[in-house]
Formats: C-alpha cells, structure tokens, sequence
C-alpha cells in the first residue's frame, strides 16, 4: 500500500475504535482486529487487493445488524458515509460498501448479490473468526448476552430457519454449532480460507464430544 493508502487505514481504525469502544464483547474491536488481520494473511495468499480488503475488513460490522433492530441497511451506509470523508476513489469506496453488505451470514439461506476476490476474503476471514477456539468463546459470550441457556437436550437444532427465524432465535447457544458454526467449513470460499477452516472445525467437534460426555457426567 501506498503511504496515503496507509494513512486512511490507520484513520479507519481509529474511526472503527471509537464506534465500537462499548460494543458486545463478541463484536467488538477485538474481533475486527482478528478479521482484519486474517484478511490479510489470505489476501496475500489469493492476491487480493490489499487496500481494499483492508478497509472492508475494518468496516464490515461497524453496524452489526443483530444490534440495530436487524436493519442491514445501516452498516453499509455508516461504512460508506465514513469512507466519502477519506480520499478514495469512488470505485473502491463501491466495492467496499458491497462487501459490508453481502458479508453476513443470515442464517446461510442468502444468496450473495455482489462477488469479488476480496469479498471472499474477508468473508472468509469473518467466518473463521466464528469458528475454532475464538469461535467457541464468541458464541457462549453472545448466548449470554442474549441470556439464552447453555444447552437443553429437549430444543433440537432448528436447520430449516430463514433469515427472520435465524435473527429472531431464543435456542439454547449449543444448538448454534449445529444452526451455523459447523456448515461454515464447506462454505469458505478461497483455498487458504478452506485450509484454515479445517483445523478449527476439527477442534470444534473434539470439544462437542467433550462437552455431551461432561453433560452426562462420563468425563
């Protein structure tokens, strides 16, 4: 990147920082620092534009919908709203404003309506943020937040929800293993994403089978 370049993204952070200092602990600026940071890691490898992915990264839930009423509209337009203050070209400012607004999950019944290499990136590297270890952590701190249960053996999986369902859902945390975290690894989209997926989709199921055996007190 560009000195320039270089400058806007150390902007971008501090914008990103002061938006989400009192964030959910599993959306805050700690997570767009993970994303951003394995964004980069994968671009380089899928050569992806930099620059690009950089600011879509730090952006892409700078309005997380599930804290705005589920409006999608609002993060697509806080990110491009932001990004018009800076010196960029209108054609990345565009791309980026896309990928903030075809990232998300939604249940995975959403097509996406825009396509890029750098989409696949950082979706890629939001994805795997959600899985593994960190993954893990995230979704118990957002159960909690919610005030869900842990598990409860009477609620199956619901793996037929829309988006509405999926958005609107008061299941037990463990159940969203089954609802998201687990079909995330046949859903990456680059080759370095696919790779990385699968390791933290494996420590995923080992802690499953730990869990259902210290559920039934046989561990």
């Amino acid at each position: 990147m560009t000195s320039e370049q270089q400058q806007i993204i150390d902007r971008t952070v501090a914008y990103v920082q002061q938006e989400l200092a009192h964030a959910e602990g599993g959306h805050d600026w700690f997570h767009i620092y993970r994303v951003w940071k394995q964004a980069l890691h994968i671009a380089q490898a899928e050569q992806a534009n930099v620059f690009v992915v950089s600011l879509a990264a730090l952006l892409h839930d700078i309005a997380d919908a599930k804290f705005h009423h589920n409006d999608d509209t609002i993060g697509p337009a806080k990110a491009q709203a932001f990004l018009l203050t800076q010196d960029i070209a209108q054609d990345i400012v565009h791309h980026v404003v896309a990928i903030v607004e075809n990232i998300s999950f939604k249940g995975g019944k959403t097509q996406r309506s825009f396509h890029s290499k750098e989409l696949d990136v950082v979706q890629d590297a939001d994805r795997l943020d959600a899985i593994g270890a960190i993954g893990i952590a995230r979704t118990f701190h957002y159960g909690g937040y919610k005030h869900r249960a842990i598990y409860d053996p009477s609620i199956p999986p619901n793996l037929e929800m829309d988006v509405t369902q999926y958005r609107n859902s008061q299941a037990p945390t463990l159940n969203h293993f089954y609802e998201k975290l687990l079909l995330l690894k046949d859903r990456m989209n680059t080759d370095s994403g696919k790779v990385l997926a699968a390791a933290r989709h494996q420590f995923m199921e080992e802690y499953l089978h730990r869990f259902y055996k210290e559920w039934e007190g046989e561990a």
